[in-house]
Formats: structure tokens, sequence, C-alpha cells
């Protein structure tokens, strides 16, 4: 299982990114409060269609990423190892660029970002099947947080790449 998640390593990642970006451009053509409308447009059902597959790509995207002890990097505040971050938000000041790998400011903002989008998957899935109940504005409200926050992290990620990218190209 541990070699299949790695070969799917990759294309898990491009899939989660592509359906982030689709469900958060998307998200302002869709017309649903506390339920589908009565006649659904296209836009409607392409994001509840396009959540629940980013759901399950992201959970699998997510076993590929923790697998291994891996989680360490990604989450270094459940493992106690905030000591990388602070080096790299330190450097960062001192114009070094915070690097890509080992438990530092970037794998963290990745984390973050998978949480964001876990998160912004499982309200809206669970808004989903709420609709009509008294809990389904509130699970709106969740998952318009969560999709604030993913698309927060996702302008954070995208930055941090774009900084190793013009270094490389420098270099």
């Amino acid at each position: 299982m541990r070699a299949l998640l790695d070969r799917l390593n990759g294309p898990l990642h491009l899939a989660v990114a592509l359906a982030a970006a689709w469900l958060i451009v998307g998200s302002r053509w869709i017309g649903m409060y506390d339920r589908m409308p009565e006649e659904p447009d296209w836009a409607d059902r392409a994001h509840v269609a396009v959540g629940f597959a980013a759901l399950a790509i992201g959970l699998l995207y997510a076993a590929a990423v923790v697998q291994g002890g891996r989680w360490r990097e990604y989450f270094p505040y459940f493992a106690g190892g905030m000591g990388a971050v602070g080096r790299d938000l330190a450097g960062l000041f001192r114009g070094r660029l915070p690097a890509v790998e080992g438990g530092g400011l970037l794998p963290m903002v990745e984390g973050l970002l998978l949480l964001a989008f876990l998160l912004a998957a499982l309200t809206g899935a669970a808004w989903f099947f709420a609709q009509a109940t008294p809990g389904a504005v509130a699970l709106r409200e969740a998952h318009i947080v969560a999709a604030r926050a993913c698309a927060a992290m996702v302008l954070l990620h995208f930055a941090g790449v774009a900084l190793h990218l013009l270094d490389f190209v420098r270099d």
C-alpha cells in the first residue's frame, strides 16, 4: 500500500490542486443556502460533484503524505517540533528563503492547507447531507470559513513555490 501511495503522491497533489482551484473559483456562481435549489444549475451540481470527489482525493492524498512518519514535516506542532518553523521565520527577516523540507515553514503551510482543504470538504459534505435541517445554515457558515482558510493557504503555498522557483531560476 505504501508503494502505491508513493507513486500516487504527485498525481494526487495535482488532483487536489485542480479540485481546489475549481471549487474556489467556481464558488461565486453557486446558489445554495440551506439546501440545493429546486432546479440546481450546472454550477451548483458541479460544485457538489467536484466537492465530493475532492473529499475522496483529499483523504487519499492525506494518507499518502503522512505515511512513514512524514506527518511530522507537515504538522510539526503535533510533534512538538516547531524549532525549524521558528528558524525559517527568523531567516525570512534576514532575507533567506525557508526550506522546502525538514518540517519548516513551507511544509507546515502545506499541512495547514491540507487540513483546511479537508475541513472544507467535510463541512461541505455535512452541509449537503443536512439540507433543510436547522443545522444546515451553521454548516454552510463553517464551510465558508474553511473554504476561505483553504484559499488563504493556497495563496501562501503558491507564494512559497513561486519564491523557490525564482530562486532556482536565479541560480
